[in-house]
């Protein structure tokens, strides 16, 4: 079967890997659709970043080369011994968190911040950049057949961003400010929407990226190369927004949020880094703000599936490219490095 395997950064193949074999408790996928995520473009343009080298993922005992690929749906074509749940024939989603469900944070069910987390496609044991993959029972979440594959694996994105703001401090009427607007910072706006926001100002320096926002429900839209943030966020609302939502993941952006942010208000820091940032310690202090950090999802997949299937979330809004998995390099990774205005590109396994 085809399948994308990352070796290195800038080096990802597109080659003939050996079929999965189901074991007891698993599930063979046949896999329809896959996004690229913002935390694979992280590991093609300067990993490894959390991509087991040299020594193997505790877990999976696997290490690089990899199959790559976690936002996926697809159809289960067989179960091992023992799966009750899901059956052949089954339209499903992936939640694709591998946890070792004996450390201090598995044991409170905090199952995202295991001590050893890890991601299928991105720790080894598969991934859905494959024609097929095998997953654990539990990891899958049936679809209903009004949702298109296409929607089933936009899932795995917006659970990020409905976790994140879950675990915001947001309330019905606040103003919200979202710097970033990927596919998670524009789920995040439709999330934030959903709950009940007053104001939501999108920011972005992609022109094309910013109208998206105000066509999914940002009130306003900011470049901050041409504005100031905090000073037209000051404007608006006349001490600073309720929770900043830092989706960029470079240092300018979060020292911005931190100064958009009100007194006793909240940033909540949901993007990955490449490098460490600076950070204005005494202006944490002075306002007194909450800065939370927030990782994948929890126990959250079946309501952004019926967000999703009931149009709650636009989720396929944010889909901008659908190609063949032998483009995955020039047409996906490259494309998203280079064009803003690509958002989110699915990757078809089997063409």
């Amino acid at each position: 079967m085809k399948a994308a395997v990352w070796y290195e950064a800038k080096d990802i193949r597109v080659e003939e890997a050996q079929e999965p074999v189901v074991r007891p408790g698993t599930v063979k996928i046949r896999v329809e659709w896959c996004g690229i995520c913002g935390s694979d473009l992280h590991e093609y343009a300067a990993g490894p970043i959390t991509i087991p080298v040299g020594n193997p993922h505790p877990l999976t005992g696997v290490k690089a080369p990899v199959i790559m690929g976690h936002e996926f749906a697809g159809q289960v074509i067989e179960v091992g011994e023992g799966v009750e749940r899901i059956k052949v024939g089954d339209r499903v989603c992936v939640e694709p968190i591998i946890n070792c469900g004996t450390c201090s944070s598995c044991r409170k069910g905090l199952y995202n911040i295991c001590e050893n987390l890890g991601l299928h496609g991105m720790s080894g044991d598969g991934g859905g950049f494959s024609e097929m993959t095998v997953v654990k029972e539990h990891m899958v979440h049936k679809i209903p057949d009004n949702m298109s594959y296409e929607q089933g694996a936009l899932v795995e994105p917006v659970a990020v961003a409905l976790h994140a703001v879950r675990q915001s401090k947001v309330k019905a009427g606040d103003t919200c400010v979202v710097f970033g607007l990927g596919p998670i910072g524009l789920a995040i706006l439709q999330c934030l929407k959903a709950a009940g926001t007053t104001r939501i100002v999108a920011v972005d320096i992609s022109e094309e990226r910013r109208q998206k926002a105000l066509s999914l429900g940002a009130t306003h839209a900011v470049n901050p190369i041409e504005q100031e943030v905090a000073g037209f966020v000051r404007e608006l609302t006349g001490s600073g927004a309720d929770v900043c939502f830092e989706v960029a993941g470079v240092e300018p952006t979060l020292a911005s949020a931190v100064d958009s942010v009100k007194v006793d208000g909240q940033v909540i820091i949901v993007s990955l880094w490449e490098r460490n940032p600076a950070i204005n310690l005494n202006a944490l202090v002075f306002k007194e703000i909450d800065i939370k950090g927030t990782i994948c999802y929890r126990d959250i997949f079946p309501a952004v599936i019926d967000m999703i299937a009931s149009g709650t979330l636009e989720s396929e809004k944010l889909i901008t490219s659908k190609i063949k998995i032998d483009d995955i390099t020039e047409k996906g990774f490259e494309a998203l490095l280079k064009n803003k205005n690509e958002i989110k590109i699915l990757v078809n396994p089997k063409a």
